[in-house]
């Protein structure tokens, strides 16, 4: 008898095709989710920071005003923390941007938390708090209507449907996913990556069409780099990079202090007021996720000395700190962004001769990396807020020292404990062939 052939695999196109549809339905989804929780924490932050004190005939600048909100908005969120179902899931300093899915029950809780957090004007983003939702969404509902999706392609669905409404591009979401897939010899990892770029693509441009995002900061255009532009920019970054991981050292030392308060109520409490006497010092500018603050202080920078610049650096990465170990829910990318265009901006302002454009992409680049510990979303991030292309190989070639002292650094996160390595199992002893 003939040996039939085996069946040929059918090609890409009708294995990848199919996802489209999902991919769409998730960017859609995903980037209106993101607008109607940016929507809802824009209407509290104009509610707390212009209607009331306005009607009280207070300034929403005033020490006393900033101290009383954030202090009530740890009182707020450590309430809803002890009372909503899921308690707004775990603990956010032990989560990193890609987490596995929530349970559906979490979820409510989790956008209620991260809208009393952004709109309070909490020192975090909104970026892990979404893509969570995004995340727990997709998941829930895609593997049950098609449960032969493998589950991994419903979270990369989410969190890149997610990212690239966050960023307006599908870029990030593409760089961020080059190290969470990988590809195989069946499976390249441009076959892996179709269905979450195609949900990226509908989610950034759903996300535009919505609210028309800008990123890029206000700076003087960058000149041709030049040789020097290197050494600069690698120095700028390692400076953030060692200002950052004094802060990373910080941010173990303030997760035990308020985690060793039992009542979840008083922590996020004394949080609050912690972040109220930070603002007060820093400003309305260190306030909130930090998106809006670094484009009004490119705007204004000639307002503000050195010193008072290094205070906005110092001020807001401490606060950013405080929030992510207090309990408060939100991300830590965007605050970054805010601390390393600071810390740019600083140096430009000691050192007249280095580009602002440099400065702000160097130390973005290299605040992100040491808080995120991704390369490719320190780049990314740091090219897309510095605002030039031409800047863009003076900063791969920052990223190479920078990486070597962020390789061996611990994240800003906590880590769970390592297991301990189960001791060595006795030898047994040779056979003598006796009885």
């Amino acid at each position: 008898m003939a040996e039939t052939a085996p069946e040929a695999p059918p090609h890409p196109a009708r294995v990848l095709l199919p996802l489209l549809v999902p991919a769409v339905v998730v960017g859609v989804g995903s980037a209106l989710a993101l607008a109607v929780l940016s929507e809802l924490a824009s209407h509290l932050e104009t509610l707390l920071w212009d209607t009331i004190p306005d009607g009280l005939g207070v300034s929403s600048d005033s020490g006393p005003w900033i101290i009383l909100v954030l202090t009530v908005t740890g009182l707020v969120v450590g309430l809803c923390i002890w009372l909503v179902p899921g308690h707004g899931g775990p603990d956010p300093a032990t989560e990193a941007l890609i987490a596995p899915p929530l349970p559906l029950l979490v979820l409510p809780g989790l956008a209620l938390l991260a809208v009393l957090g952004l709109g309070g004007g909490v020192s975090l983003g909104p970026e892990n708090p979404i893509v969570a939702i995004n995340v727990g969404l997709t998941f829930a509902i895609g593997s049950r209507l098609l449960p032969r999706v493998p589950a991994q392609m419903w979270v990369a669905l989410g969190v890149a449907a997610t990212v690239g409404a966050l960023f307006a591009t599908p870029v990030a979401a593409a760089l961020l996913l080059t190290e969470m897939m990988g590809g195989t010899e069946e499976q390249p990892l441009w076959s892996r990556l179709f269905a979450p770029l195609a949900a990226a693509g509908v989610g950034a441009v759903t996300m535009i069409a919505l609210d028309q995002p800008s990123f890029a900061v206000d700076l003087p255009p960058y000149r041709p780099p030049e040789a020097i532009d290197l050494l600069t920019g690698s120095l700028i970054a390692v400076a953030a990079i060692l200002l950052t991981l004094g802060a990373i050292y910080l941010f173990r030392l303030t997760h035990r202090l308020f985690h060793g308060i039992s009542n979840v109520v008083i922590m996020t409490t004394l949080g609050g007021l912690v972040l109220g006497l930070l603002g007060a010092i820093g400003g309305t500018l260190t306030l909130f996720k930090g998106l809006d603050q670094v484009q009004q202080l490119a705007a204004t920078v000639d307002d503000y000395s050195s010193q008072r610049l290094l205070v906005f650096t110092l001020v807001k990465l401490v606060a950013l700190v405080v929030a992510a170990t207090a309990g408060f829910r939100g991300g830590r990318i965007f605050p970054s962004v805010f601390v390393g265009a600071a810390w740019g901006l600083f140096v430009t302002s000691v050192f007249d001769g280095i580009p602002p454009a440099l400065a702000v992409g160097a130390g973005v680049l290299g605040v992100v990396l040491a808080v995120s510990k991704d390369g490719w979303m320190a780049l990314f991030v740091a090219a897309v807020f510095a605002g030039s292309v031409t800047l863009l190989p003076v900063l791969v070639f920052v990223m190479l020292p920078a990486w070597l002292v962020v390789a061996g650094a611990p994240p800003m996160q906590i880590l769970p404990p390592a297991a301990p390595t189960p001791p060595p199992a006795p030898a047994e002893p040779a056979s003598t062939g006796e009885p």
